[in-house]
């Protein structure tokens, strides 16, 4: 069953410019992609 938390737009902007930064850790990467994989999908 799917999880239905859903991070929020601020804590998706973070977790995006922490991936984008090529001197964030390895942890820190790790927890921001799976903040972004709770974000909901853009459907036109």
């Amino acid at each position: 069953m799917p999880s239905k938390d859903v991070t929020s737009k601020r804590v998706g902007s973070i977790a995006s410019k922490v991936l984008r930064n090529p001197n964030s850790g390895k942890g820190a990467k790790s927890t921001a992609g799976s903040a972004l994989v709770q974000r909901p999908t853009k459907r036109k």
